[in-house]
């Protein structure tokens, strides 16, 4: 049993609601994190997450910093490239269509790299994404799409360092409890309400984090805000994320903000369970697609898999796809492009087929008209023009011509035998409406102005993402709105 004096209680586990409590520990608050999940599957969605991290960094000596395990024969030959704070902006301006928040997006861009730096000095370990962000191309390991780092141990890794560190600082950890309100006397929030073993307890503080995810977890709000059809999805991550911080907030006059029509949604293997199983982890994604082609039960493409590089499309193409008939596509591939297909692909739990012709093919694609999938096929063929070099590094340009829907880049034919397929459907990572926060991470109310006592980072900030995504900016942006969030909570309860 928690007592009752505590300067900041956080409400989560994972990495936002890990990165607020680092941040309060520093301005000497005395901090209580209250995870709703058992302590076996603690985390929230950022254990199920490969842990990759956009930040924006200058070259080389920035990754070393934050790696300094690299050796100089490493270092030799690879070449990470740059990824500046402008290029940062200008993926999220694009990729967003230009609706993401200026001055939120200002500062989850301008605070990337510290926040990396400091998660670093924190204890934190990073690594080059070799195996998924950089192909070797005459002998150098070329990194593309602006990520070059995840966590030591993927998404699980980075919440067990997190968790590690945080005990080491002191903070306690109360798993099993459902906070399902905050103790606000129309002024002030000055502690929360949760449910534990079936008994209803209540705690008091100085200053409420709410790091509790958004609502991808809740089949009645997906539908209610993200439309019809959103019930059927899988999910891809933790169960718990039900939307309880959202609607706690809510309930006391916060302010809705962001895209609450708007997820981040992926190709999700079709047979995966109802949500995300810690045993496979993220590996029910399927992110290779640009390299080869997809195909719904018509038997058509429809979409243009290789119009960017994967980071930038694979957060929209979930929604593609579960608005396909029978909420289903077959990616294919064959043996020119196997070389570049993930390992996640490889994994014992999924749906497959493997054929030596493209008429044998799609008859054992099920659920696929299979006169129509060859025709697409054929057509695709026909239409690459095999003149452009083909690059998996860069945008080459390799595309199709003539077709209704034409693949800009990476486009080969399929003739290299033995061809394979993977059935997909949709899987929702986490929903992009959420609480309207403050330049220092304080919860707004619905007249604008700062709810005392009260922070909120991490998935239920709204305001960042619309429409879509770059990859990996989920858990630099609860980073560093949870560094901010936990700074300002732990200054406000010192004060």
């Amino acid at each position: 049993m928690p007592d009752s004096n505590y300067d900041v209680v956080i409400i989560g586990a994972g990495n936002a609601a890990f990165s607020a409590a680092h941040a309060a520990v520093e301005q000497g608050s005395k901090v209580l994190m209250l995870e709703r999940a058992p302590e076996e599957e603690y985390g929230g969605n950022s254990r199920f997450t490969a842990g990759i991290i956009r930040f924006a960094f200058d070259g080389a000596d920035d990754i070393k910093r934050l790696v300094p395990d690299l050796t100089n024969e490493q270092l030799a030959k690879t070449d990470f490239g740059t990824y500046t704070e402008d290029q940062f902006y200008d993926d999220m301006f694009r990729v967003t269509s230009f609706r993401t928040d200026p001055l939120m997006c200002e500062t989850l861009v301008g605070g990337s790299k510290e926040a990396m730096f400091w998660l670093g000095e924190r204890g934190i370990k990073f690594v080059p994404i070799y195996g998924r962000q950089a192909f070797e191309i005459d002998g150098i390991f070329k990194f593309w799409g602006g990520l070059a780092l995840e966590s030591w141990g993927g998404g699980e890794g980075l919440v067990d360092q997190h968790r590690g560190i945080a005990i080491k600082e002191g903070v306690e950890i109360v798993y099993g409890a459902r906070v399902y309100e905050l103790i606000y006397d129309g002024h002030v929030v000055s502690g929360v309400r949760f449910k534990r073993n079936n008994k209803l307890e209540e705690v008091k503080a100085k200053a409420v984090v709410i790091a509790a995810g958004g609502f991808q977890a809740n089949s009645e709000m997906r539908t209610r805000y993200l439309g019809p059809g959103w019930e059927l999805s899988k999910v891809r991550g933790t169960r718990f994320n039900t939307g309880d911080g959202i609607k706690m907030a809510l309930d006391i006059g916060a302010m809705p903000f962001g895209n609450w029509s708007g997820c981040h949604a992926v190709g999700w293997e079709l047979n995966a369970p109802e949500y995300g199983d810690l045993a496979v982890g993220d590996q029910f994604q399927k992110h290779s697609y640009p390299f080869g082609v997809m195909v719904n039960a018509d038997g058509e493409r429809f979409v243009d898999e290789g119009a960017d590089f994967r980071n930038y499309t694979y957060a929209k193409y979930g929604r593609a796809i579960l608005g396909q008939p029978q909420q289903l596509c077959w990616q294919i591939f064959d043996q020119k492009v196997r070389p570049q297909i993930r390992d996640e692909y490889d994994i014992r739990q999924v749906t497959k087929v493997t054929a030596n012709t493209l008429e044998e093919l799609v008859e054992k694609l099920e659920g696929v008209d299979p006169v129509q999938c060859l025709k697409t096929l054929k057509e695709y063929n026909t239409a690459v023009n095999t003149d452009i070099p083909y690059n998996p590094n860069v945008l080459d340009g390799r595309c199709t011509e003539g077709l209704e829907i034409n693949k800009t880049n990476w486009a080969n034919t399929l003739d290299e035998p033995p061809y394979e397929a993977w059935a997909t459907t949709c899987g929702i990572t986490f929903t992009f409406g959420g609480l309207r926060v403050s330049e220092a991470g304080q919860v707004m109310d619905v007249d604008m102005a700062p709810i005392p006592g009260l922070y909120a980072a991490g998935e239920l900030v709204g305001g960042i993402f619309y429409f879509n995504y770059p990859g990996g900016s989920g858990l630099i942006s609860g980073a560093v709105f949870g560094k901010l969030a936990g700074t300002s909570a732990g200054q406000a309860a010192s004060s």
